[in-house]
């Protein structure tokens, strides 16, 4: 959860964490996974029984291959929150804060409004946003049968975003870690 590094800063835990045998990677790591299985699997199964099952709509690809990419994404998600939590000191500041940058993403991530019918600049910059390759790559999987070959590349692009979030939270909790210690 990305807010889990400002509920622990608030009430002073933050404090006990480092006390444990773990490095800043580790306590990253298991920040980013933390709800990233419950919500995978959440998806997985919201896939297989309301839209094949209740709906009755065909699904063109591979189940396994949307979790890999909806788990890269996951990831890359996450570590833009933790990253924004490492920003932001309160939950109402991080609540002011990642509202506006993940309602941003979401809305011109080209799931509600095509890229086509954007500014050449913006149908670039949102290149950037994980968002963007995850619905091309859901709408590959899903509705056309796309597979990895075809894919890859929004793959590459949903990892290489999040490790820049990531390498951007880590830096900024090991300058945490300095600054309590």
């Amino acid at each position: 959860d990305d807010r889990s590094f400002i509920r622990e800063r608030e009430p002073g835990t933050l404090e006990h964490l480092l006390t444990l045998p773990l490095g800043p990677f580790e306590v990253v790591a298991a920040k980013l996974w933390a709800n990233g299985l419950l919500v995978l699997a959440a998806a997985l199964l919201s896939l297989e029984a309301v839209v094949r099952g209740v709906l009755g709509v065909p699904i063109a690809g591979s189940l396994l291959l949307f979790a890999f990419g909806a788990g890269i994404y996951l990831l890359a998600v996450t570590a833009l929150g933790v990253m924004l939590s490492t920003v932001a000191t309160t939950m109402p500041r991080f609540g002011l804060l990642s509202i506006p940058v993940f309602v941003i993403l979401n809305l011109l991530s080209g799931g509600f409004t095509p890229l086509e019918s954007m500014p050449r600049w913006l149908q670039l910059l949102v290149q950037l946003s994980p968002t963007t390759h995850l619905v091309a790559f859901a709408q590959g999987v899903l509705f056309r049968g796309a597979g990895l070959d075809i894919l890859g590349p929004r793959l590459l692009a949903m990892a290489a975003i999040g490790t820049g979030f990531a390498s951007l939270a880590l830096l900024r909790f090991r300058r945490t870690i300095a600054a309590v210690v």
